[in-house]
């Protein structure tokens, strides 16, 4: 008899049924969406979520358009869209690539990084406001399993 996967005698170990992981499981990736939307959604007023999505990848390098319309998994005609808005709003900008004239270059403007910035803190400060308001013993309980889910989102 071959020995069960690592994963299965993790949880063996834990004492949960296989139904209850699967459970467990869904409420877990339920309510981490969730989360993630309602943190998304906190700063839309200032820009949309794929707009900061996109910024967010340019603040990683500057990139082509093509680029970025692989990177988030949408069309080119969408990413056209999406860079046109941000272009306008000076946000991003373009230059054209020295290495074949063809091809634009897209980086972030000042404005563009001071707003990820704004962003990002509103966002914390949502997140901040709701940790604060638990418990020790469930801001303790967060604390582990901000470790736990990293390392399942790092599998």
């Amino acid at each position: 008899m071959t020995p069960p996967p690592a994963r299965a005698r993790r949880a063996a170990d834990a004492g949960l049924s296989p139904s209850a992981v699967s459970a467990l499981a869904g409420e877990l990736r339920l309510a981490c969406m969730r989360i993630s939307r309602r943190v998304r959604f906190e700063s839309t007023h200032v820009v949309a979520p794929h707009q900061f999505s996109v910024l967010c990848r340019l603040e990683e390098a500057p990139r082509t358009p093509s680029e970025l319309a692989e990177i988030e998994k949408v069309s080119a005609p969408s990413m056209t869209r999406t860079v046109a808005a941000l272009v306008e709003r000076g946000l991003v900008e373009r230059t054209d690539d020295p290495a074949d004239r063809r091809q634009v270059i897209l980086s972030l403007t000042r404005d563009a990084t001071v707003l990820l910035k704004d962003i990002r803190r509103k966002r914390d400060a949502w997140m901040s406001v709701r940790v604060g308001r638990l418990t020790a013993e469930e801001q303790d309980v967060l604390h582990q399993a901000s470790a736990i889910l990293t390392r399942v989102a790092n599998e």
